[in-house]
């Protein structure tokens, strides 16, 4: 079986010096090889391309066959790295925590260990006949969270 070390390594080497960073490397006990890339600025399929080819330029399908499948991260995936929170911050987000409950707002930042998301709430201000919405800034660290998204409204 192909090791994830060099294909990872592989990976680095090529998008080193690019504005491309790796998001997701996966390899399935079938030799199905998957690699999962972003930009701060989108992904162009030439990127994907280029990395496809240099991959294989330094694995051998004589020695042993595989599948080499290298796309960008989609634009409705939830995120897996840091970085793509840093790139959405000031964008609407769904958010599912692991205790069930399910959030959207604004992320508005994201740091090494949490990150912080502005949801509105409907709050009863004392001696008010009528809720008002008011936006609360909420602060989760990245092991309660299951899965964050960019959220695209229509």
């Amino acid at each position: 079986m192909i090791e994830k070390e060099l294909v990872k390594k592989l990976v680095e080497e090529k998008l080193k010096g690019s504005d491309n960073y790796p998001v997701d490397i996966s390899i399935r006990p079938d030799n199905l090889i998957s690699v999962e890339i972003d930009n701060d600025h989108g992904v162009s399929i030439d990127d994907c391309v280029a990395l496809s080819r240099f991959i294989e330029e330094y694995l051998d399908r004589e020695k042993e066959d595989f599948e080499l499948e290298v796309g960008s991260s989609g634009i409705t995936s939830p995120f897996k790295i840091v970085r793509q929170y840093i790139k959405n911050v000031g964008n609407e987000v769904e958010m599912l925590l692991k205790n069930g409950i399910k959030l959207t707002g604004i992320l508005k930042a994201a740091g090494d260990d949490a990150v912080v998301i502005a949801v509105e709430k409907k709050v009863k201000p004392e001696g008010s006949k009528r809720k008002i919405t008011v936006e609360e800034d909420q602060v989760y660290s990245y092991d309660e969270i299951k899965y964050t998204k960019y959220l695209i409204r229509f």
